[in-house]
């Protein structure tokens, strides 16, 4: 157990509990886009390049993660805090219509953007190994 409480064993596998998501969501930027491509914020140019790109670095990421290399963990972390907007983006436009689909959507729309914390801690756990 480190000096804050924290078990080695959480820091040590937070990384590829990350590098896991990446992969999967990686992946599915590639084979089913459009999810992706309707949270890009307006203000960004060409949506479905911009999910095409975020992929990508996922996948790097993951791989990074996976073989623990020394940028993958600080690299991991701007990519969670670069791609915060879009899940605000989701939350704010889930709840615009959540009168249609529900307020249980809009809910979990929203407890996903405070998710993003412990994901870059996650993925910062790197940097230990």
């Amino acid at each position: 157990m480190g000096r804050d409480g924290i078990p080695a064993a959480l820091r040590s596998v937070a990384p590829r509990v990350i590098a896991a998501m990446f992969l999967g969501s990686g992946v599915i930027h590639f084979v089913k886009p459009q999810p992706f491509v309707s949270i890009v914020p307006r203000m960004l140019p060409k949506p479905l390049w911009m999910v095409y790109m975020s992929g990508a670095a996922e996948l790097v990421c993951a791989v990074g993660l996976l073989a623990r290399a020394r940028w993958s963990g600080s690299v991991s972390a701007a990519l969670l805090v670069a791609v915060l907007p879009a899940n605000v983006r989701h939350a704010l436009d889930v709840t615009a219509r959540s009168e249609s689909s529900g307020r249980w959507e809009a809910v979990l729309a929203w407890a996903r953007v405070p998710v993003q914390i412990p994901l870059i801690w996650a993925a910062l756990q790197n940097r230990r190994a």
